[in-house]
């Protein structure tokens, strides 16, 4: 975020502008078929919701670009990566063929 900060409430927009939330930074990449991309915004966006996933092993994600999250040290990426590709599946993201996701940590 740009801008000035209220003075009745410096903290919170140190937080803003600090730009680190959780401990690890993930890059998504996702295949489908013979196609390797990162993994869009929407798309991660939608599954870090937890009223989309019901699971309360991935509360502590946040997707911050395309094919780019953030997560606790309590997710595991394996773990994180075969539930992004179960659901991307079903819910018809690779048009009909698999979608495989990979995560790895960046810096």
């Amino acid at each position: 975020m740009q801008g000035e900060c209220p003075a009745e409430t410096p903290r919170k927009c140190l937080m803003l502008y600090f730009g680190e939330m959780y401990a690890r930074k993930l890059h998504a990449e996702m295949a489908i078929g013979n196609e390797r991309r990162p993994v869009p915004l929407e798309w991660l966006d939608s599954f870090c919701m937890r009223s989309f996933t019901g699971s309360v092993d991935f509360d502590d994600t946040l997707p911050t670009a395309e094919g780019r999250l953030e997560a606790g040290l309590r997710v595991d990426p394996g773990r994180l990566a075969a539930a992004m590709s179960e659901w991307f599946t079903k819910r018809g993201k690779g048009n009909g063929q698999l979608v495989v996701v990979e995560l790895r940590e960046t810096d």
